[in-house]
Formats: structure tokens, sequence, C-alpha cells
């Protein structure tokens, strides 16, 4: 409806459809959520977070409606249709831009349940969208300077306390835990300063994944294994809402879960350390192989089709 407008009003009115979008769904998000502040009980938790999660998934589900009016964005999408929405899943993906989580919940939204992310611990106090994903058990991570880490060990327990009080928490209704293994956007900048040896990737850690695995890692179905590639550049949120990206390709894989990396322990156990490193390396590997090949133009077996 909106695609033949100049941009920056494209840009305008998608910004405030998803402005009036959260606002709206984050009330009825709050109210319900009260009733589990106020009854910290295990079957209330159990009974309410369903809901909360239907009213998060319905959130999406109007982003995608306004995507469709104001853009004109081709989506080459494969590997999505066979994913089933019953069951807990383990997702891991590349990371470029703040549009990967947009785009990941538009391809994802009612295939799988919801995605929650690990989330730095400052984004708590995002306007409104901080206290949804506090309300929604996001967990917020604190992020340690290897310097604090050398100095007060006792830190990295932070993280992994953090890790599994969420984990029992997405163990009551089925989730899709979500992990950037890069831990921040791709910047060519970075990419310099740490010698990634991937092309397209900042090298990946495995510290993350490894603690949701030994968490919960025997109720996961499987990893969904997501590159994304933006063929024109990576774009910045503005881009976004203003309909300036042509193109988005999404490939999604599920992989197996080898059974070792559900009770290992990553910290402590260094043969298993080394064992799970290669096992990421080798994932990485072959995102970097085939964000190769997508960007050249191949690998697109189901062709160009909208993934509204």
């Amino acid at each position: 409806m909106f695609a033949l407008l100049p941009a920056p009003m494209r840009g305008a009115i998608a910004l405030l459809l998803l402005v009036l979008n959260t606002l709206f769904w984050c009330v009825l998000l709050f109210t319900v959520s009260l009733v589990k502040l106020l009854l910290p009980l295990r079957p209330v938790r159990a009974a309410v977070d369903p809901l909360l999660n239907a009213i998060a998934t319905a959130w999406i589900a109007c982003n995608s409606g306004w995507m469709r009016l104001t853009q004109r964005t081709v989506w080459d999408v494969d590997g999505a249709a066979g994913l089933r929405f019953a069951g807990w899943y383990l997702v891991n993906c590349n990371h470029q831009s703040w549009v990967d989580i947009f785009v990941l919940q538009h391809v994802l939204n009612r295939r799988i349940p919801l995605l929650k992310f690990f989330l730095k611990q400052q984004l708590i106090w995002v306007p409104v969208i901080g206290l949804a994903w506090w309300a929604l058990d996001f967990p917020f991570m604190r992020r340690h300077s290897k310097a604090a880490l050398h100095k007060h060990p006792e830190l990295r327990e932070q993280d992994r306390e953090t890790t599994r009080r969420a984990c029992e928490k997405f163990a009551l209704v089925p989730t899709s835990v979500m992990n950037f293994a890069e831990g921040t956007r791709f910047k060519r900048a970075k990419h310099q300063a740490q010698a990634s040896p991937y092309r397209h990737l900042l090298k990946p850690k495995a510290g993350a994944l490894a603690l949701a695995l030994n968490a919960m890692g025997q109720q996961f179905h499987s990893l969904i294994d997501v590159t994304i590639v933006y063929p024109d550049g990576a774009p910045s949120f503005w881009q976004f809402l203003c309909g300036r990206v042509p193109r988005v390709v999404v490939r999604a894989r599920q992989l197996p879960i080898p059974a070792e990396f559900c009770a290992g322990d990553y910290s402590h156990d260094t043969e298993f350390r080394a064992v799970f490193n290669r096992w990421l390396a080798q994932l990485w590997d072959d995102k970097d192989a085939e964000i190769d090949r997508l960007l050249a133009g191949g690998d697109a077996p189901g062709g160009v089709r909208p993934a509204w």
C-alpha cells in the first residue's frame, strides 16, 4: 500500500506502525505478567507463560503486517517450511545488524516457538521493550572484560547461574533459545582486529551455546542453524524501515545435537572444550562457505519467493 511512497515517508510510517503495535501489545503483556509477578508459583507460571508467548507472537505477526504494507523486499527463504511449532530448539545465526532480529522473527514466527534471546544487561533500560523482554523471561547477561574475569574468576559463575535460571523457566513451555555465536554484530574493523579466519564472520564464542546445552540440552529437539545474507549490504535499522532492503536471503537447516554436549563441562573440562570448539568451528566453516555461495547468486533450490 505504502511501497510507492518516498523512502523517508515510508520509514516514518513504518516507525509509527511499529511504535503503535508495540504499545498496544505491551499493555496486554504487562497486564498478564502482573499475575505471574504477584503469584510466583510454578503452576501459575506454567499457565501464564503460554499466554505471554502468544501475545509476543501476535506482536511479531503484526510487525510482518506493516512490513508488507511499507516494503517491497524480495525474501529468498529456504529450510523454514519443514520446522515444527511444538518442541524446544536451540537457534544459532550469524549477526550483522539489528535488522537480523526482525528477519528471524518474521521468517520463524509460528513455525517454531517464540525466540528467546540472551541480552546485554543494559538493554533492560530500553523504554517499554526492555520491560517486555523482562516480562517474557529473556535472560539478561552481564558482560565482563577479560581483565575483570582474570581478577575475579567468580564473575563467570554469574553468567552460568543466569543461564541456569533462565533455562529452568524455558523448560516449562516450548521455547526456542536464540544465540548469536559471534557475540556482536559483524563489522569490518572488528573482523580485522580479531584476525578472523572467516571471510564473512567474526570468530564464534562457544560459551553461551555450551551453557544452554548443559542446562537443557536433553530437551532440545535439534539445533536450527540459520544464515542471513543481505546481497546489497547489511542495512541499518532506518534503511530497513524505509524499505531500502531490496533482497533478504535466509537459509535454515536442522542439525542433530551430539548427546555428549548435553552433559559436558565447558568451563572446567579442557578435552570437552576442545571437542566443542572444533564442532562449532566446523559449523562456522560451513556457514562462511554458504555465504560465499549465496553472495555469488548460487544455492537457491526453491527459487526467489516472498516469505509473507
